[in-house]
């Protein structure tokens, strides 16, 4: 990745100017955001403004610090799904409470993002597993659609955990409102079609139709509700008053909501710099996002990031630069100053259809499709669904993390050591088991750990190489290829050592291969006496076995 200290530089295209491509992009999507801003503020069970606070921080603070120029932060339904289920697993406490609760977790995770800026992170999010994450999001997704009939049909569930939750729905089928239904339904079909055209607003045009209905008195006739008042008078921006023991609560529920935003972020951004050839910054991108978060949580907004549909949509709105962004914020900014009142008009079931809209994107089989046809991960996709169907949001999310990092050590602790021989005359080496026609020679045996020795496999891989030894109990010479190891910790040196010594003991020379240069200056710096430098000199496997021959010849 290419970290670039100046924004003007970081991309090739950012030395455009304003055009009018920019205006018409900012435009369009702001159209989409606003909605989704006070759609999303309902899923983290905040007030409407807080979603359109984190909208224009997050436009704002990323148009200044952050390198992707398609990249659209705002709130994202993942994150307010998170936010809600962790303010929510704390304790049964008053609302205003929770607002507390969630402006200091979205503080605490803003200061993570800069710390592992700092720390230059920029690559955490790879420890989820795509598979995960992309099982993660359809789970979350089907959560999120399940979550909103109760805005758009008015029958509050008793449970939270979603299969109960589907079954008090079900059991309050004879007092759902079929109005409230019956505008969802026409919503989506309507949404639908104007997603076919990116630069026409059709989140807009679909509010504006829902606030005539609610100012005709239609929707207060047929009980369905509107979104009610936005307060978006500024605050100063203050601490949250909070106890120690809450704070560090806040700090473990952090990490989960820094690693799926920065995984979702990184995500877009990515996706977007490699299809237009950009270079990227990731460890400003995590500043960047800091700082958004940092901000949005002192103001009481939402916590923010780079949502794939939002960057999407700028992208193919057509611009050419972060000014898209700018705009839009200017754009969601006059429309709320001038149009607050009737943005209160909007009824739920419009907004409820928003959401759906916007997380429908994610259940598809499209998203599993890959798998099932590879043959590869599948179970893990679909156990990240059910695991936050099952588990919850928040629950499940921990769960995929845990699976990916399990799948990280299972793949690392792997085991397997090849047993290599000549390829005929051309001083290739390679595993006698694929290649019949290896050729090896008496009394050596030549061993290539097939991944990185590190804590978790080294003792169990000397032990394969000792069963091989045992079994062919005529060696004489043992040549160890540490091409898949750069690098030992302690744990590997100390197998590595008491292997050196048994081999002194059996009488067994011992010769390294492949050594690179700062694996050669960790034996040096450790200085084993069971490992003279003679064993790791710069030498191939081919130079090995020459001097392999030469002292089976000075031995005979």
């Amino acid at each position: 990745m290419n970290e670039s200290a100046s924004p003007q530089t970081n991309n090739p295209h950012e030395q455009r100017t304003f055009g009018l491509v920019d205006l018409i992009a900012g435009l369009s999507i702001a159209g989409l955001l606003l909605p989704e801003a006070v759609a999303y503020s309902g899923i983290a069970g905040l007030p409407p403004q807080a979603g359109v606070i984190g909208l224009l921080i997050g436009l704002l603070c990323y148009g200044l610090i952050g390198t992707s120029r398609f990249a659209i932060v705002s709130a994202t339904s993942s994150s307010a799904a998170v936010l809600y289920s962790a303010v929510y697993s704390m304790a049964d406490i008053d609302p205003a409470h929770r607002l507390l609760l969630a402006s200091g977790l979205i503080i605490l995770t803003g200061g993570f993002f800069v710390l592992a800026s700092i720390a230059k992170l920029g690559e955490i999010s790879n420890f989820i597993a795509k598979p995960v994450l992309r099982g993660f999001a359809v789970g979350l997704a089907i959560t999120i659609v399940i979550k909103q009939f109760p805005n758009i049909i008015d029958v509050k569930p008793t449970h939270s955990d979603i299969f109960r939750y589907i079954n008090d729905l079900a059991l309050g089928l004879p007092h759902w409102n079929l109005t409230g239904l019956v505008i969802a339904v026409v919503a989506l079909v309507l949404l639908k079609i104007f997603a076919h055209w990116r630069t026409i607003p059709g989140a807009l045009l679909v509010i504006a139709g829902g606030i005539a209905l609610d100012v005709s008195g239609f929707t207060a006739a047929h009980g369905v509700a509107a979104v009610g008042t936005i307060n978006l008078t500024l605050e100063w921006p203050t601490l949250p008053t909070l106890s120690r023991l809450e704070w560090l609560r806040l700090g473990e529920l952090a990490i989960a909501l820094l690693m799926i935003l920065y995984a979702e972020s990184y995500g877009a951004i990515r996706t977007f710099a490699i299809k237009h050839g950009d270079s990227s910054a990731p460890n400003r991108d995590l500043m960047a996002l800091g700082i958004s978060n940092i901000l949005s949580g002192f103001f009481h907004g939402m916590p923010v990031g780079a949502g794939y549909s939002a960057t999407s949509a700028n992208e193919s709105a057509g611009a050419q630069s972060r000014w898209s962004g700018w705009i839009a914020a200017l754009v969601v900014l006059a429309l709320v100053l001038t149009l607050l009142p009737w943005i209160e008009h909007t009824p739920e079931p419009i907004l409820a259809a928003i959401v759906i809209h916007a997380v429908s994107h994610s259940i598809t089989w499209d998203t599993f499709r890959p798998y099932f046809m590879w043959k590869r991960d599948r179970i893990i996709i679909v156990s990240a669904v059910l695991a936050v169907l099952v588990l919850g949001v928040l629950d499940g999310l921990l769960a995929a993390i845990g699976v990916s990092l399990i799948m990280m050590l299972r793949t690392m602790s792997d085991v397997r050591v090849a047993w290599l021989g000549e390829l005929g005359d051309s001083h290739d080496y390679v595993d006698i088991l694929r290649h019949s026609n290896a050729i090896t020679v008496p009394d050596v045996l030549i061993a290539r750990p097939e991944s990185a020795l590190f804590f978790a496999n080294a003792e169990k891989i000397f032990g394969l190489i000792l069963a091989k030894i045992d079994a062919t109990p005529s060696t004489k010479i043992m040549i160890i290829s540490f091409e898949e190891s750069p690098d030992l910790d302690s744990t590997s040196l100390e197998a590595l050592r008491d292997f050196a010594d048994n081999m002194q003991r059996r009488n067994i020379a011992l010769l390294f291969a492949r050594v690179k240069d700062p694996l050669r200056d960790i034996f040096r710096t450790v200085n084993l006496p069971e490992i003279p430098t003679t064993c790791y000199d710069a030498r191939s496997v081919d130079d090995a076995m020459t001097e392999a021959k030469a002292l089976l010849a000075k031995n005979a």
